[in-house]
């Protein structure tokens, strides 16, 4: 008996200390958790990282996705998962993908068309919204519930995602369809700035009348194509918007992946602005090198003024660069500084000392960038960086009234 009780109070006493260390172990477990939970808590979470809301909005649905390489849901580890292939792994019924400019794995050159097809990885159609075809038909969005929007844009009007938002809210609001799109930060969310789309230049590189730079996340931006009745016909297309976690306009942020072939680090998406007006000349702006959007020359610039030189070559998102293994004189701006605007000191110093200025504009392109066709007269009668931005100030200072209407984060 003495023995049954020594050897049960043993017994007890083992599984106290088991209990204990089990204790301390989960204890420390859920510190660890909640320490982990508030650095989260202070890190910006992306739209698509927040499961929990989105999830129930589409169970039982049948889903269309517009996305791209950058549709993806990080994870602590870096072993980032595609918003497709996770939706898929929930059981979500995921129907078809439409693919933007550069495709839906974004590894096409700017402009270049986009076909229809299938992901080799889950089978599933894509769709391109590039090309002849850039607005979904009633037959492509025929037998979907919902469709969800998730593309990192870099606030810039001629970069094309935003002219794909438009199409796709106008398709969706004409087939009463409800869009869900999952916002992402505007690398370039911190100013605004540039000339303001003149309506009668509307096209896929700027269909409204906002600034070049305008300042505004994906999600704010379909707020304002709704306010604003934008879409034919004064149409509204019903939206929701799954915020981005601790962000604000001023919130420094480092795009993970690059959002197209051509924009590859934090300094490009930083001069894109500037440097990106000269994709409608016949100047190179570091395409076929590995310094895209870094770097601008052509082999008509004074080589006197100008001692940089480079050779575009074909290369990963630019199979046919301006000047294709040409020497081109320019300037290196991998290490510049930039202040919170978009300059025109480049494209201005570009022009003045071109050996040959009739080979410089592409006019009908330049003003589809520029959105006006006062830029180039401005640039060719000599006018100063300083004397032309003093004609953007009216019209910036209108459109910030407007934009205000619209913003979900500070």
């Amino acid at each position: 008996m003495r023995f049954i009780v020594f050897k049960n109070t043993v017994l007890l006493f083992v599984l106290v200390m088991i209990s204990c260390a089990s204790k301390v172990k989960d204890d420390s477990y859920k510190k660890n958790e909640i320490l982990k939970q508030v650095q989260d808590d202070k890190a910006i979470i992306v739209g698509a990282n927040q499961v929990e809301k989105y999830l129930p909005l589409l169970n039982e649905k049948r889903v269309g996705i517009v996305a791209n390489q950058t549709s993806v849901i990080f994870k602590n580890d870096s072993a980032n998962t595609h918003l497709v292939d996770s939706l898929i792994a929930l059981n979500i019924d995921v129907k078809k993908v439409f693919a933007p400019e550069h495709g839906f794995r974004g590894t096409a050159d700017a402009g270049e068309l986009i076909k229809d097809g299938f992901d080799t990885k889950t089978g599933l159609p894509i769709i391109s919204l590039h090309g002849k075809n850039k607005k979904p038909s009633a037959e492509q969005l025929e037998g979907l519930d919902i469709v969800v929007f998730d593309i990192q844009d870099v606030g810039v009007r001629f970069y094309t995602y935003i002219s794909t938002l438009h199409y796709l809210m106008e398709a969706c609001a004409e087939n009463n369809i409800p869009v869900l799109i999952f916002d992402r930060p505007n690398p370039n969310g911190h100013y605004i700035d540039g000339p303001t789309l003149e309506i009668e230049n509307k096209s896929f590189l700027g269909m409204h009348p906002i600034p070049l730079v305008h300042g505004m996340t994906i999600g704010e931006y379909a707020q304002m194509i709704n306010g604003e009745n934008w879409l034919e016909n004064g149409l509204q297309c019903d939206i929701t918007i799954i915020p981005v976690k601790n962000y604000t306009h001023m919130t420094s942020y480092s795009l993970p992946i690059r959002p197209s072939p051509n924009l590859p680090n934090d300094k490009s998406i930083e001069l894109y602005p500037s440097l990106g007006l000269f994709e409608g000349t016949n100047i190179n702006a570091g395409r076929g090198t590995e310094f895209q959007f870094q770097r601008y020359g052509a082999p008509f610039l004074n080589k006197e003024i100008f001692s940089f030189s480079y050779t575009p070559i074909e290369n990963f998102g630019a199979k046919y660069p301006k000047h294709k293994r040409k020497l081109c004189y320019g300037e290196d701006l991998s290490n510049t500084k930039v202040k919170n605007e978009m300059t025109l000191q480049w494209i201005i110093k570009a022009y003045e000392n071109s050996t040959d200025k009739s080979l410089f504009f592409n006019t009908e392109n330049f003003t589809k960038h520029a959105g006006t066709d006062k830029l180039q007269k401005q640039i060719e009668a000599g006018l100063s960086e300083e004397d032309i931005k003093a004609t953007w100030k009216t019209d910036l200072e209108a459109f910030k009234l407007v934009r205000k209407k619209y913003l979900i984060y500070e």
